[in-house]
């Protein structure tokens, strides 16, 4: 219980959304009421003016998304936060998936003109059967958006969470005025650009006070004291058990670019959102409070300074003190491993840090020692659960374009593909090399950056596979047997497991159904 202070003030969080919903500018919003970046990139209709600090990859410049998770660390009231920033874009949700593992409560961000999107009902199963904790912010209360009773039933619906709103909004688009404060019974009013603590706030402890009318006018006064006794007369306080066990998300209206809405939002979540919690591994639960040292390796991502082909892999701290230059066991490759500069992280910078405790992220210099899941500890025998690839659904031959180049397209495939946007696979008894993918954008990604940053020109071949699925079996003669007759379709992970390639889900199912001592796996975890 030594580090019980520490693990106290520490809270991580990943922001999700679906693309465009506005997580990036809230991002940053939170760096700057941390006091961690000084003027906010303005993301503007897909366009970065000025970069927005937690995309740094070249293509997502260009294109104004986030195709890989930053990790940015930062001080606010005391505590300090570890924000997550996970992509938008739904090719990349497995990456997202990931580092939903790695966070103990989340904050998702729902654009008020959209509404719920394909992408948050995904992501949203994933939190749920986490029951990991969840604070919704409705973005873009400044623009002409649906109703705020109608979004918050269709939030409720469509994600299948009970809802708590805890600021109340005062009209939308052009007539948007503010929010009522639930909790501190204050008015907040709105005001275009404000800056960090630019809001003009003030108490109001009894909505029949005059003053009300003359800030907002009679007509919205009105509303708003209705509002406020619906929402009382349904909701009432927020059972703070109900959000810790994931069954009911506090709502928070407001305009991310703006500036708006944002602070009552990070005041609750200081109050109220988990310090790290207990994590599930192989043989036990490993309690954050234990004094020896545990984490796992969630992300990888190589060549983060395109000057120093450096490659990062992200640890999560779970348990104990994690010290600098101190030997601690890898458990997969059976070695010890110590690391003399690990990082923390603003976005692209970097500080060496001396330690770190339970919900802090490490960046550790990896020379090809990590895959994402590796477990780090002090000698125990034991994997952290719940990190899975998922089986990919587009499948494209890589031809390289220059064969003077073979050397650094191996070696970019290799990193590129130890970081988890896509899996690769090498065809049984050949060396065809074939990337799965759950999106096309991954394929434009991999292309890019095998050429910028290893200078390996390739072209991308379609192949008619529908599915990737991992190969077990109790009766080793039935899997070389089954291997041997479907060559056409076999190949081998990067770790040497053998993999079927299926052409369709008939294929697949006649497959399964005609060989019942193999197992067809859709994730890669069973073999951790």
């Amino acid at each position: 219980m030594k580090y019980i202070n520490e693990i106290n003030k520490r809270k991580t969080f990943a922001i999700i959304s679906h693309p465009d919903a506005g997580k990036t500018t809230l991002t940053e919003k939170f760096l700057l009421f941390g006091g961690a970046i000084q003027t906010a990139g303005a993301v503007k209709s897909n366009k970065i003016k000025k970069h927005a600090t937690s995309d740094f990859m070249e293509i997502e410049r260009q294109r104004g998304i986030s195709v890989a998770t930053s990790v940015m660390t930062f001080e606010y009231q005391g505590f300090l936060i570890n924000l997550l920033d996970t992509p938008g874009h739904k090719d990349f949700a497995e990456d997202t998936y990931r580092t939903l593992t790695a966070v103990d409560s989340v904050v998702l961000v729902i654009d008020s003109v959209n509404g719920v999107e394909d992408q948050t009902r995904r992501l949203m199963e994933v939190i749920a059967m986490r029951k990991t904790p969840v604070i919704v912010f409705i973005n873009k209360m400044d623009r002409d958006g649906k109703n705020r009773f109608d979004l918050l039933e269709e939030i409720e619906k469509e994600l299948k969470i009970n809802l708590h709103p805890m600021t109340i909004p005062i009209n939308s688009g052009k007539d948007f005025k503010g929010v009522y404060d639930l909790h501190e019974k204050s008015l907040v009013l709105f005001a275009a650009g404000t800056k960090a603590n630019g809001e003009e706030v003030m108490k109001i402890n009894d909505l029949s006070d005059p003053i009300l009318n003359s800030k907002i006018g009679e007509k919205d006064a009105n509303v708003l004291r209705e509002d406020v006794e619906l929402v009382d007369g349904v909701y009432g306080e927020l059972n703070l058990e109900d959000y810790l066990s994931g069954e009911t998300a506090p709502v928070f209206f407001g305009s991310a670019v703006n500036n708006f809405g944002v602070k009552e939002m990070l005041d609750t979540f200081i109050r109220i959102a988990p310090t790290p919690r207990p994590r599930h591994t192989t043989t036990r639960d490993v309690l954050p409070q234990e004094d020896k040292f545990s984490g796992f390796i969630f992300k990888i991502h190589a060549n983060l300074d395109p000057k120093h082909r450096d490659r990062i892999a992200f640890l999560r701290v779970c348990s104990g003190k994690f010290a600098r230059n101190t030997f601690y066991n890898h458990v997969r490759m059976e070695k010890d491993v110590r690391f003399s500069n690990p990082y923390s992280f603003l976005a692209r910078q970097k500080d060496v840090i001396e330690e770190a405790f339970p919900g802090d992220v490490v960046g550790l210099f990896d020379t090809g020692n990590f895959k994402i899941g590796d477990t780090l500890n002090e000698g125990e025998k034991f994997y952290f659960t719940g990190i899975p690839s998922f089986s990919p659904e587009i499948f494209k031959e890589v031809a390289n374009k220059d064969p003077m180049k073979t050397k650094q397209l191996e070696k970019g495939l290799l990193q590129l593909t130890d970081e988890g946007v896509a899996q690769l696979f090498t065809q049984f008894g050949g060396n065809k090399k074939i990337i799965g993918c759950v999106g096309e954008l991954q394929f434009e990604v991999i292309q890019y950056r095998l050429l910028q940053e290893y200078g390996a020109s390739v072209q991308m071949n379609h192949l008619p596979f529908f599915k990737a699925c991992w190969l077990t079996s109790k009766d080793p003669k039935k899997l070389d047997d089954f291997v041997k007759y479907k060559q056409a379709n076999i190949a081998e992970d990067k770790d040497g497991h053998v993999v079927y390639l299926a052409q369709s889900e008939w294929f697949l199912n006649t497959e399964i159904s005609n060989n019942p001592d193999i197992e067809f796996h859709f994730t890669s975890e069973i073999h951790k």
